[in-house]
């Protein structure tokens, strides 16, 4: 067998912050912080954390609740960019090893000798506790893929309290299984949470399946009170680095150094600020008035940087392994049928100029993404069908492509004058007089974002497609576009954008189990193509690149989404004198590796 390959990506080095400053403007000059036990964190504007529990739904796959949490509970494996690459950063997680079987069926994995902050030791049981609540309650984790954890794990086995072995329903890549699968797993303090209810004593309950329904129901009940979050003696007991001294509504939390902890990765600075900004304008006002610390601009203002600098802060673009998209609903009632149709996803991606946008609009901060593997940084992943760009801009090409399939212009949109199933009609269940009008949920608060809709609906319309904006936080738009079925209220929504830092960020092995596999957890439009539901099954036991670049020349084509470009996860401008960490490409921020230089 092909020894499994490992890799590295190298990354840029700063992170993000944000600020509840939202009326400042001017100011004098920055000084650097001299508190070197406090820092302001800026959050990305309209990004509000809203959960703190390490398992995610659907509705808080927020990578800010992600941070927060694993700042927390430290996963088991933590596999991210933080240190200069993407890579397994032991320091950072409670596993100290991983042994896969010579046949690629099993791993057995050592913990540390790690404690909760209440003082008792984390044990294999700790795991098995998480495994028991996934396994019980897949379907409303939000990292759930059909197929993929824990439908491909037969047995847990607790060797003995620092050593467990997990058991393959075949052998896989093991590679993937590292990164995408065992850096999923959060120990979880099954003394002090494996209750039924809250007044319920602790006890084994995980391990029957109703038992492992009633926890996860009351622990899930208790992350949903987050006003209760500083309070609530649930989120005391803790293995990370930091715990929370108070976390708002509004979104502004204040995370302070976990005493007890004794993992690799121990508080530089003692209190962490976490501020949110209703826009990335406010957030640039509290910056120039030296309100933050750790901040971030908008491309638009790069040829301000002069300005920061001056102020004491360094600039530091922020990029990430991600791809950026829209999309389509393709159960929706009305506009379902026509996104269906192959010629008229075309059409739609043929009317984007990404690089226009990219160097327009997002002031040469974005990267032009033709496919579902991230084209920012260089890697073996890229097919050359994706790299070349399938469907090149060309509005002229977009509407002549309309018209050979039964669609003619009216008043400056096309319509289905031709309804059949033909070669040259417009296809199964596009009714006759159905116009081509589609109408985005966005993300609101960025300026780069609002400009970028503006053009694509503009780029549209010379093909006669119409494009209409609609705007709200990215937590709304989430909520308002789930995956649904034509007969519910709620699927009568046609393109959701919440990309304003990138749509997805993938964990090192770029696959699509959760995004376009047929019943992903986050394949929102519920696309579904058995040729890339078997790619992406490939990818997954393969150890040989090619699985992947087929898999990205396959999605390339079929257009499951709305392909747009990249950008940068943000422009950081950071203090200087703050230190100690490189910028995660994976889009988490990690204060424990934060410090004020002396």
């Amino acid at each position: 067998m092909t020894k499994p390959r490992r890799w590295a990506l190298l990354t840029g080095a700063a992170i993000a912050v944000s600020a509840l400053l939202a009326g400042c403007s001017g100011g004098g000059t920055a000084a650097t912080n001299t508190n070197s036990d406090e820092i302001n964190y800026a959050l990305p504007a309209n990004f509000t954390p809203n959960w703190i529990l390490p398992i995610g739904t659907a509705a808080h796959l927020n990578t800010n609740n992600g941070s927060i949490a694993q700042s927390l509970y430290e996963p088991l494996i933590a596999y991210d960019g933080s240190t200069g690459k993407i890579a397994w950063n032991k320091k950072g997680s409670v596993a100290t090893a991983a042994d896969f079987a010579s046949d690629g069926k099993s791993v057995t994995v050592t913990l540390g000798d790690r404690h909760w902050s209440d003082g008792k030791p984390i044990t294999s049981r700790d795991v098995e506790f998480w495994y028991n609540l996934i396994k019980a309650n897949k379907a409303q984790w939000g990292s759930y893929s059909e197929g993929k954890v824990p439908d491909n794990w037969t047995s847990f086995t607790a060797d003995d309290d620092t050593h467990f072995t997990i058991t393959f329903d075949k052998a896989y890549n093991s590679d993937w299984m590292l990164a995408n699968q065992l850096s999923l797993v959060v120990p979880l303090p099954q003394h002090a949470w494996d209750k039924t209810s809250a007044s319920a004593s602790v006890s084994d309950a995980d391990r029957t399946t109703d038992g492992a329904k009633a926890v996860w129901k009351t622990i899930n009940t208790a992350a949903g009170k987050i006003a209760d979050y500083d309070s609530d003696p649930l989120w005391k007991t803790i293995s990370g680095p930091y715990g929370v001294k108070s976390f708002t509504t509004a979104g502004k939390v204040q995370l302070v150094a976990n005493s007890k902890y004794d993992g690799g990765q121990k508080a530089q600075i003692k209190t962490v600020n976490l501020l949110p900004f209703t826009t990335a304008d406010a957030e640039a006002n509290a910056v120039r008035s030296g309100e933050v610390d750790y901040g971030y601009i908008q491309a638009t203002d790069l040829d301000q940087k002069d300005s920061f600098t001056s102020k004491g802060y360094d600039v530091e673009p922020w990029t990430g392994w991600a791809i950026t998209y829209m999309p389509y609903n393709f159960n929706n009632p009305k506009m379902g049928a026509v996104f269906k149709q192959d010629y008229a996803r075309q059409a739609v991606q043929m009317s984007i100029d990404q690089k226009s946008l990219s160097k327009v609009v997002f002031n040469g901060t974005a990267t032009p993404t033709y496919g579902p593997v991230p084209q920012a940084q260089e890697s073996d992943y890229v097919s050359s069908t994706q790299k070349d760009n399938p469907y090149p801009f060309s509005t002229s090409k977009a509407k002549a492509l309309l018209t050979s399939h039964g669609w003619t212009e009216k008043d400056g949109t096309m319509v289905c004058s031709d309804a059949g199933s033909g070669a040259s009609q417009c296809g199964e269940g596009v009714a006759a007089g159905t116009k081509f009008t589609m109408q985005v949920l966005s993300q609101s608060g960025s300026s780069v974002t609002d400009n970028m809709m503006s053009a694509i609906q503009s780029s549209l319309a010379k093909t006669g497609i119409g494009f209409t904006i609609k705007t709200a936080p990215v937590s709304s738009v989430l909520s308002q576009t789930p995956t649904c079925t034509a007969d519910e209220d709620s699927c009568d929504w046609d393109l959701s954008f919440f990309g304003t830092a990138g749509s997805w960020y993938f964990p090192a092995y770029p696959t699509g189990e959760a995004l376009f596999s047929t019943g992903g957890s986050a394949n929102f439009g519920s696309y579904s193509n058995k040729q890339v539901d078997d790619l992406i099954n490939a990818t997954t036991t393969s150890t040989d690149s090619s699985a992947v670049q087929e898999y990205s020349a396959a999605v390339a084509k079929d257009l499951p989404v709305i392909w747009l470009p990249s950008p940068d996860y943000q422009i950081s401008v950071v203090k200087q004198g703050l230190t100690g960490f490189d910028q995660d490409s994976l889009a988490n921020f990690h204060p424990a590796q934060w410090k004020w230089s002396k």
